[in-house]
């Protein structure tokens, strides 16, 4: 009997050593669960610069590199990078690539991660929190300067001189003290202001007269109406340039530079930079596209109604625009330049009905389609609630945010 119980003391003692030492070994082979060390390489993309010359500034894996642009070959190809555009880069302790991530453009990212199987690739929108901002201003010079500095100031300059294109020639009809004010989107990322969105609401007063405009969409579709519900597209934009300053009007009697004798100028001349695109003011035909002598590059065209525009002295006329070509309101014809009888790049802008020549600052245009009355209580209830943050800007206000 105690020889029974030494043996099974012994074999107790034994499996207790077997399991302490087994129990050590596992925790010794058991991975470490310390965290991966990880780097990043955060830039913007240089002019003229390729991922593939990052991956050799930073020495990194280039077979990392195909099998990042395999994985985002269907959702935004590697090849196309632009300048300026930011990216990041995070590494790993083994200088392998974890994670690459671009701005496509100011709404989406890409996002490549490596995962078990390799790479993944994947387009985000950016999150971006929406304001509505309150800008007014008096115009001292001309709207861009005006509206303050920045190249979302200029672009969204551009887009309310478009609203109102078809009622106020930036170039010619804005006086000093003339007043702006706009209901706008604004986006902003991590608090920090990003970019103008739609404008929602406009309003301008010109020489002592108030101009409005609010977007209000419907079936599908948004643009810009006044207080009455009448869309502000006409026939006719009221010009062909925009920003522009006029170097001679309308006149009978009008002493040439050239030919030093005073004779009819009828049409307006627009003085600007060689280059600077010219627009069609109204949907038509092409009747001549070509040299004719002191016009020198001279683009006519027909529209509905006996109506007939010219634009003359273009540097060049755009390719594709010929006799008998079909051309839609805005659309670009040509380029100012100074060819034929000029003293210096411009544009001469003339137009005629039935044959006559008329000033085009005098031409008087209906108003395009109205809202049906079916959603004409959703118009005012929109078009109320834009007057009230219309009426509370007190101009000069820049960058008042309210948040949504």
């Amino acid at each position: 009997m105690r020889k029974i119980l030494i043996v099974s003391i012994f074999f107790v003692a034994v499996f207790i050593i077997i399991s302490v030492n087994f129990k050590i070994i596992q925790e010794t082979e058991k991975p470490s669960t310390k965290p991966a060390e990880y780097r990043e390489i955060a830039d913007n993309i240089k002019k003229g610069e390729t991922l593939f010359d990052i991956f050799k500034r930073y020495e990194l894996d280039l077979r990392d590199l195909f099998q990042l642009r395999e994985a985002s070959a269907d959702i935004h190809k590697l090849r196309d990078l632009y300048p300026g555009q930011p990216y990041k880069i995070v590494i790993d302790s083994n200088n392998q690539v974890n994670s690459f991530t671009y701005w496509i453009d100011d709404d989406n990212i890409l996002n490549i991660n490596r995962t078990d199987s390799g790479f993944n690739a994947e387009k985000i929108p950016v999150d971006y929190e929406r304001r509505i901002i309150h800008i007014g201003g008096l115009i001292k010079d001309n709207l861009i300067s005006s509206m303050g500095e920045g190249e979302e100031n200029l672009l969204l300059s551009l887009e309310l001189s478009d609203i109102f294109a078809w009622d106020i020639d930036f170039t010619s009809d804005l006086r000093k003290d003339d007043v702006f004010k706009i209901v706008v989107e604004g986006f902003y990322l991590q608090g920090e202001f990003k970019k103008y969105g739609v404008i929602l609401s406009a309003e301008f007063i010109n020489n002592g007269e108030t101009y409005c405009a609010y977007r209000f969409e419907y079936d599908g579709k948004a643009d810009y109406y006044d207080a009455e519900g009448k869309s502000l597209r006409k026939a006719f934009l009221k010009a062909p340039l925009n920003f522009r300053r006029i170097s001679s009007g309308f006149t009978r009697k009008r002493f040439h530079p050239i030919l030093k004798i005073y004779r009819p100028h009828l049409g307006v001349d627009y003085a600007a930079s060689s280059g600077t695109p010219v627009s069609t003011v109204c949907d038509g035909t092409v009747l001549f596209a070509g040299y004719k002598g002191a016009n020198g590059n001279l683009v006519i065209i027909r529209h509905p109604n006996g109506y007939r525009t010219s634009y003359g002295h273009l540097s060049k006329i755009k390719k594709g625009i010929r006799r008998g070509v079909r051309v839609d309101q805005g659309q670009i014809i040509g380029y100012v330049g100074s060819t034929g009888l000029s003293t210096g790049p411009h544009l001469d802008y003339r137009m005629q009905v039935n044959n006559r020549f008329i000033n085009p600052f005098t031409l008087k245009v209906p108003r395009g389609k109205t809202i049906p009355k079916n959603v004409m209580i959703a118009f005012n209830n929109f078009k109320d609630t834009m007057d009230i943050q219309l009426a509370s800007i007190k101009p000069p206000t820049f960058v008042l945010a309210q948040k949504l």
